[in-house]
């Protein structure tokens, strides 16, 4: 199996995700629609942080994910290569 490879243990949190009720275009809104809602629902998920370390780990640049938009995932990165600089 290659390094890179997600197993199912790693995406079990997606089962019981409160985002597989809703659309995926509540997670993935129109360019400067607001992602509010879909961050509270994210806010009530037990997934959230599995959701959010597969979102770093795999460089998921669209949509929210565990209850961060784009740009916030984007300033995390940046702040955690500043602080390991």
């Amino acid at each position: 199996m290659p390094m890179n490879t997600i197993t199912e243990p790693e995406l079990a949190w997606q089962e019981t995700a409160l985002c597989a009720q809703a659309g995926p275009e509540f997670f993935f809104p129109a360019p400067g629609s607001s992602t509010r809602e879909a961050k509270q629902l994210c806010g009530a998920c037990e997934g959230r942080v599995a959701c959010l370390e597969y979102a770093l780990a795999n460089d998921e640049r669209f949509g929210v994910w565990g209850g961060l938009s784009e740009k916030e995932r984007l300033r995390m990165r940046r702040d955690q290569a500043r602080g390991r600089g």
